[in-house]
């Protein structure tokens, strides 16, 4: 290819951005000007990946974990042929309703593998990606047949490397040796703020030394054939690799190349004319793309080709080995549950910890569902969350059912989103409640991209005793509850824990499942499907209407029924309710609601071990709230209970004032 085109194919990469942050009055062009070379390379040269099919299974996944620079993506997308972003959704770059957001949104544009933006997160979702790809190739790989072959490109920046999730995330790659995994590091030595010398002054390379990955330095980020050298040589190496690139953030800028005021503003117009200038770029008009360069960077034949090639390759693997490749087309093509799937849920009785039950789910589902992986921040035996002779993932063993992801909650959501976002995992990711704080950017970045992750979170009160209230979570299932299309589900026994897991596996979004440390007794029998409808009447303690309704959740059901009795012994007509899920009780029908919770009873206590916040929409102005006004302390869980009114006597005394108010 003439170098003139190649040249003039770089800069078209290069003046999209720049003329659609101009046009927006809003964006990152300094970024794309100068990793253009990048995008060119592993768009047109690097990955298998097909603008008619986005979704195909064996590409190669690309992360633009610098997700500011989402213009550089958007124009590499467009370029090689995708159907969209257009070039008018380019131009309308950051607007309402358009496909082309200020970070890139993999929900609204096929091709955008995962939602980026806040730092560290992308790096993170690939590692998880690079995971699930290794993890399916060992379960369907065969000799002569490769049929999970690709790789997971990413560009990453000082300021990704910068974060703490992207460290916990690197020390794992490293120890797993997920060699699928290739980086390049945008080393622009510039922030917001200015050099990164004011903050940042240490050697990367050593640092992923380290961490055991393969490491190599382009002196040049404009020097095509050092990057291409540099790719091969990370693809050959069985270890994860980072390529630090040195480049020039706003490169072509006459004012502006190199200093961070090309790095989160527009150039302005008289700048933007002076870098097309500079960059010899001889088209006066916004937004050109040329023949030439359409032609020479358009992907459609040859993604095709090399997707038809895998299908080849795969009808072959479908003739020698059916089975398996029926689970493929399940599993990673189709994404969709075994029939019957539901027949191995257990029957789970008695008095145990909801954390106990939920393990027993586990291990019941582990060889029905082969796609559901997962496991612990360094808590499997607390969190129960171990698949029993199910081995481990490490580097040496790809089949293993247990994932050990260490002390690095902030990676392990991470992680577990790439993981889905990949496709052929179900993952689940396990830890304390409380320690949802480290792993809230992943789970409301999971709700925000809509993936199946069930993050299973245990130790979920007070309840948890001696640990304290470092320990003891109070603001988080009001907080949790707070973020759109996050299912939170509290059960309050072993059959409620079972449904539970149901939900969060039927669901198509991401579910938390909170449970107990201590242990909690049978509710008895219950409606059919009442746990899915998120609330239920567990006991009327009365004849003809109820004068008041009991609203819980969890642990505190069980003292919702103490406390009932002994006001229906007082002649009270009592409703108890368990409300296992808010999320699944509201998508009810009104119907539904009204029956659970009649508009006319208006006298509600709502008894939940955290804060209250949030159940005056079900218990109303004229209600009452047990629940957590304050931290908790460091005592036996049933002393904690006494100590903070979770108890019977002081139910009822709450109750008694609420029936006194509404006579």
């Amino acid at each position: 290819m003439p170098a003139d085109v190649v040249q003039r194919s770089i800069d078209t990469i290069r003046t999209l951005a720049i003329d659609a942050v101009q046009q927006a009055n809003s964006g990152h062009p300094g970024m794309p000007m100068g990793c253009a070379p990048m995008a060119y390379l592993l768009f047109g040269e690097v990955m298998a990946h097909d603008p008619g099919d986005p979704e195909w299974a064996d590409r190669d996944r690309f992360v633009l974990s610098a997700g500011h620079g989402s213009m550089l993506l958007y124009a590499a997308l467009h370029l090689a042929g995708y159907e969209q972003p257009t070039l008018e959704d380019i131009k309308r770059f950051r607007q309402l309703d358009g496909p082309t957001a200020g970070h890139p949104e993999n929900f609204l544009l096929p091709g955008v593998e995962t939602t980026t933006g806040p730092l560290g997160q992308g790096f993170a979702n690939g590692v998880g990606m690079a995971l699930a790809a290794e993890r399916l190739a060992a379960e369907f790989n065969r000799p002569g047949h490769e049929i999970v072959d690709h790789a997971v490109y990413g560009i990453v920046s000082d300021g990704d490397l910068m974060e703490g999730v992207a460290a916990e995330a690197a020390s794992l790659a490293g120890h797993l040796r997920l060699g699928r995994l290739v980086y390049l590091y945008d080393d622009n030595r510039i922030t917001i703020d200015g050099s990164t010398d004011l903050a940042f002054s240490e050697d990367v390379l050593a640092r992923f030394d380290a961490y055991g990955w393969h490491t190599q330095r382009v002196a040049d980020g404009n020097d095509l054939e050092a990057l291409r050298a540099a790719i091969k040589a990370a693809e050959e190496d069985e270890r994860p690799s980072l390529i630090s690139v040195r480049t020039v953030i706003g490169y072509g800028s006459p004012n502006k190349a190199g200093t961070s005021a090309s790095h989160g503003a527009a150039l302005g117009d008289d700048e933007v004319a002076a870098t097309k200038q500079e960059l010899g770029w001889p088209h006066t008009e916004p937004f050109t793309v040329p023949d030439e360069v359409r032609d020479h960077l358009d992907r459609t034949e040859a993604g095709a080709a090399a997707r038809r090639d895998w299908q080849e390759r795969f009808d072959a693997y479908r003739a020698e080995h059916p089975e398996l490749a029926a689970e493929f087309e399940r599993r990673v093509i189709r994404g969709e549950l075994p029939e019957g799937w539901t027949d191995a849920l257990p029957a789970l009785e008695g008095k145990d910890a909801t954390r106990k039950h939920s393990g027993a789910v586990i291990n019941a589902l582990a060889g029905t569902l082969p796609e559901l992986l997962g496991g612990s921040a360094d808590l499997a035996a607390s969190n129960n969350t171990d698949v029993k002779d199910g081995g481990d993932f490490t580097a040496d063993d790809r089949l293993g059912r247990n994932l050990r992801f260490g002390v690095r909650e902030h990676a392990m959501a991470s992680i577990a989103n790439g993981m889905s976002l990949h496709g052929g995992i179900i993952p689940y990711a396990a830890t304390f409640l409380i320690f949802t704080d480290y792993a809230r950017p992943a789970i409301r970045l999971s709700a925000l991209m809509g993936r199946k992750v069930v993050w299973v979170m245990t130790h979920d009160s007070i309840g948890l005793g001696e640990d304290g209230p470092t320990h003891q979570p109070i603001e988080h299932l009001p907080s949790l509850r707070a973020i759109p299309g996050l299912t939170v589900l509290r059960p309050a026994d072993g059959p409620e824990t079972a449904a539970a897991w149901k939900v969060a596996l039927e669901t198509d979004g991401p579910s938390v499942i909170a449970l107990t440390r201590q242990g909690v007794p049978d509710l008895g029998p219950r409606p059919q499907g009442a746990v899915e409808r998120g609330a239920y009447v567990v006991r009327d303690l009365h004849e003809g209407e109820p004068e008041l309704a009991l609203l819980a959740t969890g642990s505190e059901v069980h003292v919702a029924l103490e406390a009932a009795e002994a006001l229906a012994d007082e002649g009270v007509a009592v409703r108890v309710v368990s409300m296992p899920s808010w999320e699944r009780f509201e998508a009810q029908d009104q119907a539904y609601r009204d029956q659970v919770l009649p508009p006319t009873l208006r006298a509600r206590v709502a008894i939940e071990a955290a804060a209250t916040l949030g159940w005056e929409r079900w218990v109303g102005l004229e209600g009452a709230v047990v629940g957590m006004e304050r931290f908790g302390a460091s005592a036996p869980a049933g002393d904690l209970f006494e100590a903070f009114g979770f108890t019977a006597g002081n139910i009822v005394r709450v109750a008694k004032d609420v029936l006194a108010a509404q006579r």
